[in-house]
């Protein structure tokens, strides 16, 4: 179950001069970070719509409650579900850890990849750990379960991070095909074909092969299936053969992709249903989220309840292990967004909320307001298509930015927070 972080400070403001979103605007501070995102190999070779960004957080600001209600910065009992600024993120920093997956594409090849970066520099916790860095550490990672294995990861000066991009290829071939940049990042070691670490391929997921299916049991290990999470477990050390100072020092940290979106290419099962309802001809379906029939249990529509949670019916004090299991609806709104026109980041304490958009293309963020317990507290930015939606659950943050030069048409509906 979510659990706020009480560490993170609540800025009050003065109801004489409300923030300045113009101002170092966070949606865009964060944005500007996946733009300046490298990759090992020629741009070509990568898919820009598949692109999963995750940036683990330190710290996070959030604006307090407008008038008459600005002293009150205990989120626990901010109530007024008329007030959005007590929503509203104001700033954050970033952990030392950083990653990227989608598809790669080369030859007759496509496949998964995975890049994970660590900062560079005296300012990281490991550097601090051990005293200092040299032209390459370590990173002892599992990923989906797999049996944790050493990586070397080196310095990267382009990015100022250490780097290590993994691709689910084998390497037979590989040089090959590859520019100069590729070529010399696969000398360099930042490019590594490693698909005993990132597994999947391309054709697994093809639409032919997935009739009456249910996906959650279709290659579940996969580094890029289109419903389940993908989970990274890491521990970063000094020595690039996994010894010496770490960070974490014991354990590991889980990273997590598992941003929930669904659409025409990420559902729980696809089928054809003739005379649906009674009627004529054939109707194929997408099983998108569902609590009926063999999707009973999935628990994607439901909700868990804190004590400080307002429930559908309006009723806060609820006891340790209280669900909802169903999605609570109160508004249904559409909207449009202009050209570059962004909806800033934001806490939901209660309720879940659902984007769907309609027409255009849109960046969609969705993090760790709370602790989820199921990863470290991060943002997650994807690509947001015309006719996918990305559900938000209560103890996340959320927003989303039209980056086309045309307006954007989006449907939302779920409750205001």
């Amino acid at each position: 179950m979510p659990k706020i972080v009480h560490t993170d400070s609540v800025f009050r403001v003065d109801p004489v001069k409300p923030p300045d979103y113009a101002e170092a605007n966070p949606l865009l501070k964060l944005l500007g970070l996946v733009e300046r995102t490298r990759f090992a190999a020629e741009r070509e070779h990568y898919e820009p719509a598949s692109l999963q960004y995750l940036f683990p957080l330190r710290t996070l600001q959030l604006y307090g409650p407008t008038s008459p209600n600005q002293d009150q910065l205990d989120p626990e009992q901010q109530d007024d579900k008329n007030d959005f600024q007590k929503q509203n993120v104001r700033d954050f920093t970033l952990a030392d850890t950083r990653a990227v997956r989608g598809w790669a594409e080369i030859g007759d090849w496509r496949g998964p990849f995975l890049q994970l970066s660590y900062r560079g520099g005296p300012d990281s916790a490991l550097w601090r750990e051990a005293g200092r860095l040299g032209d390459a550490i370590g990173c002892v990672l599992s990923v989906q379960g797999s049996r944790p294995m050493p990586v070397r990861v080196p310095y990267d000066e382009e990015t100022d991070f250490y780097t290590i991009e993994l691709w689910g290829r084998v390497g037979d071939g590989l040089r090959d095909l590859l520019g100069p940049r590729g070529r010399s990042a696969l000398d360099s070691g930042l490019l590594q074909p490693r698909p005993d670490i990132v597994t999947g391929l391309g054709q697994d997921f093809l639409r032919d092969q997935m009739t009456n299916q249910d996906l959650r049991l279709v290659a579940p290990r996969h580094a890029m299936h289109p419903v389940l999470p993908c989970f990274i477990d890491l521990r970063w050390t000094a020595s690039p053969d996994g010894a010496g100072s770490a960070d974490p020092p014991s354990g590991s940290v889980r990273l997590g992709f598992e941003m929930k979106v669904r659409g025409w290419d990420n559902y729980l099962g696809v089928g054809t249903s003739p005379h649906p309802h009674g009627g004529v001809g054939f109707l194929e379906y997408r099983t998108l989220f569902s609590e009926y029939g063999r999707w009973a249990g999935s628990d994607d529509l439901r909700r868990s309840l804190e004590p400080y949670n307002f429930d559908a019916f309006g009723r806060k004090g609820h006891a340790g292990g209280d669900v909802e299991p169903f999605l609570a609806v109160t508004y249904m709104d559409l909207h449009v967004l202009d050209p570059a026109c962004g909806i800033g980041l934001h806490r939901h304490r209660d309720n879940q909320e659902v984007f769907l958009m309609l027409e255009g293309d849109a960046l969609m963020v969705v993090g760790d307001w709370a602790d989820s317990g199921s990863r470290v507290r991060s943002f997650e930015v994807r690509r947001l298509p015309a006719d996918h939606l990305a559900l938000l659950k209560g103890g996340n943050l959320h927003g989303l930015m039209n980056p086309a030069d045309q307006r954007a048409s989006l449907f939302m509906f779920g409750g205001y927070d």
